[in-house]
């Protein structure tokens, strides 16, 4: 029983390996293009809040922090 055991070990480990193998070599090129769109969204996000604080900054009449 040992020795079966010590035989499935590394045919699960290859097996693992293949799966991964078939996972990192997809094609992920259809998901760049949506990814990208949403990191511009999100840094006219950004710039627009840095705008709007710096703005209510500017306009305070107020020391306190």
């Amino acid at each position: 029983m040992a020795s079966l055991a010590w035989l499935l070990i590394p045919l699960f480990a290859a097996i693992g390996a293949a799966i991964w193998g078939s996972w990192a070599a997809r094609d992920r090129t259809s998901g760049d293009i949506s990814e990208l769109a949403g990191y511009a969204r999100f840094r006219e996000a950004m710039d627009n809040a840095d705008r709007t604080r710096a703005k209510a900054e500017a306009h305070s009449g107020s020391d306190a922090v």
